[in-house]
């Protein structure tokens, strides 16, 4: 009807007998057009997208929604997944910046040296990495301390007090002990703070048969693995909130560590959640290649492919240097330590850890 009248008298005529725009009656025609192939997909795709988004609280971006669309069985890119979201308006969280010092490196406490960059990482309990971070709770910071492995990407200890002394530290180490309990030595990764440079936390570590590793002097990419785990954890949970006290802290904490983290949230190089991968894993997997990084196996175009030609787990290769490869460049000679104190023969470590 609109088609011939248009014809038959021109659009200019048609939009002022009925007071409207010419812009409005092509909207309005688009809206009663049935939409093609690739639009019903697309409405298909922000409907899931949505429900996805909403489910993790506004955690997700496109590369984490983009598999968990993948996982449902649809078959879909991230950069087509990131254009429906830019084109409505639905965003991840995003980062605040807030930086109160947390490590002092400024003590004569023995410090080692930094093993984890020559150490293939390709089982669980082979390497975990430690470091604190800080929290406002009430008009106050609490410090939060954890132990993440850089096999399964789980945080397998953690402890949260109004202090940043050595027990803080030493107390995140028990938990990740009696939760994961190891068969073997484990080297432990920290920055060079006064905490894991204490008599206490050496005489705890050796109690355990850990072996002790540390980052460059000045370098802050060597616990760049820790340090992203704490940025998230404060884009997808802490800064949206007013925390008003220790026991607060500690409940929303565990709630997101232990509900979430480990158990929910997918790991963009692992293609799981770290809960699964810890399960799945077995002596013939390769160790994951990078962390926090783009998922190495996720399609770059938006072509169809066979399910058999998308596995949710990824094939790896095994690290060379850093496990965080992605976001750890090497150290450069000129930080690095020759001759350190309490700097175990790097072959008898490799040779204990493996």
């Amino acid at each position: 009807m609109m088609a011939e009248l248009r014809d038959e008298h021109g659009i200019k005529a048609i939009s002022e007998a009925f007071g409207c725009s010419a812009s409005g009656l092509y909207r309005a025609r688009r809206r009663h057009v049935r939409p093609g192939p690739q639009a019903a997909s697309n409405n298909e795709l922000l409907v899931e997208i949505r429900k996805i988004h909403k489910t993790h609280k506004s955690r997700y971006g496109s590369p984490r929604i983009a598999m968990e669309l993948r996982r449902k069985g649809y078959v879909c890119g991230t950069n087509r997944v990131a254009r429906l979201m830019r084109a409505h308006g639905i965003k991840g969280l995003r980062a605040k910046r807030k930086t109160p010092r947390t490590t002092d490196s400024r003590h004569g406490g023995r410090v080692a040296p930094n093993l984890l960059k020559s150490l293939d990482i390709t089982r669980p309990n082979q390497a975990w990495a430690m470091d604190i971070t800080y929290l406002k709770a009430g008009g106050d910071w609490v410090y939060l301390a954890a132990v993440l492995d850089l096999f399964t990407h789980e945080i397998v200890g953690w402890q949260i007090a109004t202090h940043m002394r050595s027990e803080l530290v030493e107390e995140a180490l028990r938990n990740a002990v009696a939760r994961t309990a190891p068969a073997g030595s484990v080297l432990i990764h920290s920055d060079r703070g006064s905490q894991y440079c204490s008599d206490e936390f050496i005489g705890l570590a050796k109690d355990f048969g850990m072996v002790r590793s540390m980052s460059a002097k000045g370098n802050c990419y060597d616990n760049a693995t820790m340090e992203s785990f704490f940025g998230v954890l404060k884009r997808e949970e802490l800064d949206r909130m007013q925390l008003a006290d220790l026991k607060e802290a500690r409940a929303v904490v565990f709630g997101y560590i232990e509900g979430y983290y480990n158990t929910r949230r997918l790991h963009t190089t692992l293609g799981m959640t770290p809960s699964e991968f810890a399960e799945s894993w077995n002596q013939d997997d390769a160790a994951p290649a990078a962390e926090f990084s783009e998922h190495g196996d996720l399609p770059k175009s938006e072509e169809k492919r066979p399910e058999s030609e998308c596995p949710l787990v990824p094939t790896h290769g095994r690290t060379s240097g850093y496990p965080s490869g992605g976001c750890s460049p090497a150290e450069p000679p000129s930080v690095s330590p020759n001759s350190i104190s309490d700097a175990p023969n790097l072959i008898d470590v490799e040779t204990k850890l493996n």
